[in-house]
């Protein structure tokens, strides 16, 4: 990557002093960026690393992981970067025990300015959406693939979108003629669609259709609560997991989780007693938000939610 894609991936972290706040960090603890990106929430929790701590950085994009260690350069070996999802942590670090994680899981700025990444509506560019270069599955493939049957199960499932078998129908009648072959294609066959209805208040129309599409593409929901288990597995008594979401279904999945992983007990509750013996493992608050501060610096942290879990 050269020097100019690197200043591009920058971007200003999301939420950066709640997290580092909620995190706690020790000086000679162990930690691990499960999304690092550019790099921004890693650089802050390095920075507050001696010598005996550690901190692994895990992407899933090459180009986020070359991005990352061009950031961290002044922190030398106290970084381990490794080019993975991170529903792959806890093979990843084996027995390694941790003192805290940190998840974003919202796209990268970088990601979706990038024209060539295809994630926008706002851009023209090939109907890609992949967070890794080295998945097979693209947006173009989902589009111009899928059955009516399956696009309208992903758009009403993973965008909430309330125009699914609408937008769904129209394109498999227009992908008859020809491949939806770019972003701007399919934005502009959904503003066709259901832009003369579509709320003024909901912001573009084709806003929820990318979403689905990007969450099918890659995978994005159902790694969420394994991974959160995984890590509370890793997690030292008293480590936290701080996990940062950008829309419903994300957070949603996050907080039942958490939930689950507090509650300990399976039993039926009919039961007088536990028979299970499943103990709580986390407690958890409430979620923390942006403050308006924040969102006047930066509009894209404005659906932004924080959760924070201590291990118990």
């Amino acid at each position: 990557m050269d020097i100019e894609t690197t200043f591009q991936f920058h971007h200003v972290p999301v939420l950066a002093e709640e997290v580092i706040s909620s995190l706690d960090i020790k000086p000679d603890g162990i930690y691990a960026d499960c999304t690092a990106g550019g790099g921004g929430h890693s650089f802050l929790i390095a920075s507050r690393l001696s010598e005996n701590g550690h901190l692994y950085c895990f992407d899933r994009d090459p180009e986020a992981i070359a991005a990352a260690k061009q950031r961290l350069l002044p922190f030398g070996e106290k970084v381990t970067f490794i080019c993975s999802n991170f529903c792959n942590i806890k093979e990843a670090l084996e027995s390694v025990k941790i003192d805290g994680a940190l998840i974003d899981l919202g796209v990268s700025s970088y990601q979706l300015d990038n024209p060539v990444r295809g994630f926008s509506y706002m851009h023209d560019a090939p109907l890609d959406m992949r967070m890794s270069q080295n998945d097979t599955l693209s947006a173009y493939d989902v589009v111009n693939g899928y059955s009516k049957e399956e696009l309208i199960r992903i758009l009403r499932d993973y965008g909430e979108e309330k125009f699914a078998p609408k937008i769904a129908a129209q394109i498999v009648k227009d992908r008859q003629f020809s491949p939806i072959a770019t972003t701007a294609q399919l934005s502009e066959l959904v503003r066709k669609t259901v832009g003369a209805i579509y709320s003024k208040d909901s912001g573009h129309p084709a806003k929820r259709t990318f979403q689905a599409i990007r969450i099918e593409v890659n995978g994005e929901l159902a790694v969420i609560a394994p991974t959160i288990e995984n890590i509370t597995s890793m997690l030292n008594p008293g480590g936290k997991l701080a996990v940062i979401t950008f829309h419903s279904l994300e957070d949603r999945i996050v907080k039942q989780t958490f939930a689950k992983l507090a509650k300990g007990c399976t039993c039926p509750p009919k039961l007088p007693v536990c028979v299970c013996g499943k103990k709580p493992l986390i407690t958890a608050g409430k979620p923390i938000i942006p403050s308006e501060d924040e969102i006047m610096k930066n509009s894209r942290s404005k659906s932004a939610k924080l959760r924070v879990a201590e291990k118990l």
